[in-house]
């Protein structure tokens, strides 16, 4: 059986690209051996007259090229490393009580830059209690993971699409090879099981195209008068003939059930409704927004739409679009690593803040004919000189609650904390796996350890479900136990979740319970199952036991039923009547009755 395990040690609160093959990157690999480090756990750099104002919290980071995660706190002390036998693919998410959830790259399927193909829920020892892999039939999980308050998991993937697939789409002949072009998509995936997970929303970009070059196709219409959709002969790069939108962040704001997407190859974020159904989410109507799967809003190159030029250009290869957290200076503001890739005024990198035009139902303004706003950036953080800070690829940045912005240069492995005025405080230089090959994704931050919340129930479960040599159409009975290991007079609610098993008929006895508390020890719940009618079957599957107080707090219990074969459940019935056909002969029974009479006779003897 999986077991959830709480780890004592932390109650915390709450990552690409792989280097691109440029003479940029092997420049800075090399120079990146001349960065000087006083020890590998050591801090760089501090501002001693502003030391009371920086991080005073713990980092949490996975280096592309280690399959080692690190947990690091302000002054570069090594507090605790997670292990993999895989590389990251290429996010790694705090999710409190010393577990996280790391994105893996497990090279089989499509995809460059940032490829990944699964997701590891890890707890603090190590214990991997959750494995879900997206690999298979020319999609692939990359770049960055976000988890959602039901404990559901949102993932970037490709999808592949023919050559001919994307002509059929209006993309222009000239600009697809004949390996055909791979469009991202999105995908909730429910937990379901140890190595399981249900895909219960997605939504496709290839839904939601339009093109004027094509007229004989039915996506055929003016670009400009449609900025809720995406032209499809938009970016023809040598990056984008393959991997055309190259998503590589992935953020939710729980206010409007929204996601915000950074699409590289774009020099755009884009924002899409969550609260549509799958359903929905192809179309163009449904959802709090009414617009279904569309896009809501769009900033950084209004040109991508035509609703600007390339003067109006913001975002140059951006990465880590977030909304800024509630509490947080700017919150509901969107930060945003912008690259500076190409930038016309030089190549540099900065972070901007911006402010998107939205009222309080989440609706976006557009005025008709015009670009998306606002026209320019809140906040822009940039060094001096500002071609003294360059990362082309990969990176990323978190407003704090002090005000500061936290950066993570992911190229030279190098993170750094500074005030509203642009001062740096605070920087550390990743030394890990070795000082010239640190890059990093991005990182995250995660405040001081707060006051643990009184009277906090735990679920917790034992025993096991195992029946063989089960006649098909019989009945069996097993038992397993739920307990509440919170907090001393913690109430727990919990209920059994069978829907991952599509055999048998179950029952419960209870189904779930209220109010649970620790000193009332286990409650033990009766299973019973009716066989399914077929002989020489192996049936498997997992009850999920679930808190209905915390989506994150459940148990997985394996259950697994085997049904005799024909040939076994045959012959044990020939065998019993053979049996009976010999004891009811006349002579054996007179023999038998014969043995009784002479066993009494000797003990009446004795």
């Amino acid at each position: 059986m999986q077991k959830r395990r709480s780890s004592p040690l932390l109650t915390l609160n709450y990552f690409t690209d792989v280097r691109m093959h440029s003479l940029f990157v092997i420049f800075l690999l090399i120079a990146a051996w001349f960065v000087p480090l006083s020890s590998s756990s050591q801090v760089m750099n501090r501002n001693a007259q502003l030391i009371t104002n920086s991080i005073d919290g713990q980092i949490l980071f996975a280096p592309i090229d280690s399959s080692m995660t690190y947990l690091i706190d302000n002054t570069g002390v090594v507090n605790h490393t997670w292990s993999s036998s895989f590389l990251p693919g290429v996010a790694v998410v705090w999710l409190g009580d010393g577990t996280i959830l790391r994105t893996i790259r497990v090279d089989v399927g499509p995809g460059g830059g940032g490829a990944g193909g699964g997701v590891q829920k890890v707890e603090w020892d190590g214990t991997v209690v959750w494995d879900f892999r997206y690999n298979t039939n020319g999609v692939l999980t990359h770049h960055d993971v976000k988890t959602l308050p039901n404990g559901n998991v949102l993932l970037i993937a490709w999808e592949t699409k023919t050559r001919d697939e994307a002509i059929a789409a209006g993309r222009n002949p000239s600009n697809v090879w004949s390996s055909g072009l791979m469009p991202d998509h999105i995908i909730e995936v429910k937990p379901t099981g140890p190595t399981s997970g249900d895909i219960v929303w997605e939504w496709h970009i290839w839904d939601h195209l339009i093109q004027d070059y094509d007229p004989s196709k039915t996506n055929f219409g003016a670009v400009a008068d449609h900025p809720e959709l995406v032209d499809i002969n938009y970016g023809v790069d040598l990056m984008s003939m393959v991997d055309w939108l190259h998503t590589n962040s992935v953020d939710y704001n729980e206010e409007f059930d929204q996601i915000l997407l950074s699409i590289h190859n774009f020099n755009e974020i884009w924002v899409i409704d969550h609260s549509s159904t799958t359903e929905e989410a192809t179309g163009h109507t449904g959802g709090n927004s009414g617009k279904g799967g569309d896009l809501l809003y769009r900033w950084g190159n209004p040109d991508a739409y035509r609703a600007g030029t390339a003067t109006d250009q913001k975002f140059f290869g951006q990465h880590d679009a977030t909304w800024i957290k509630p509490g947080c200076p700017g919150e509901g503001n969107i930060l945003v690593f912008n690259n500076g890739a190409n930038r016309p005024t030089g190549w540099y990198s900065s972070i901007d803040e911006i402010a998107p035009p939205v009222d309080a139902s989440g609706n976006y303004y557009l005025e008709s004919g015009s670009a998306y706003g606002p026209e320019a950036q809140t906040w822009i953080y940039t060094a001096d000189p500002p071609q003294s800070f360059v990362a082309g690829i990969l990176s990323g940045a978190e407003r704090l609650q002090t005000g500061n912005t936290l950066i993570c240069d992911g190229v030279a492995g190098r993170f750094f904390e500074v005030t509203p005025a642009g001062t740096t405080i605070w920087q550390y230089v990743n030394p890990y796996p070795t000082p010239s090959l640190n890059n990093v994704f991005k990182i995250i931050y995660i405040p001081p350890e707060a006051p643990p919340e009184p009277n906090v129930p735990n679920l917790d479960c034992s025993g096991s479900l195992s029946w063989t040599d089960v006649e098909p159409g019989a009945t069996v009975i097993g038992t397993f136990q739920v307990h509440n290991i919170g907090d001393t007079g913690s109430l727990l609610n919990w209920t059994i979740n069978g829907s991952s098993i599509t055999w048998g008929t179950w029952s419960y006895i209870p189904q779930d319970g209220e109010n649970l508390t620790p000193e009332e020890g286990p409650v033990i719940v009766q299973v019973s199952v009716i066989a399914p009618d077929e002989p020489d079957s192996d049936f498997e599957g997992y009850l999920r036991v679930e808190n209905q107080q915390n989506p994150n707090d459940f148990n997985v219990i394996p259950v697994s039923l085997i049904t005799p074969t024909q040939r076994h459940h045959v012959q044990g019935t020939f065998q019993e009547s053979l049996l009976y056909k010999i004891l009811r002969h006349s002579l054996i029974s007179d023999l038998l009755f014969l043995r009784t009479l002479l066993i009494n006779h000797r003990f009446l003897l004795n």
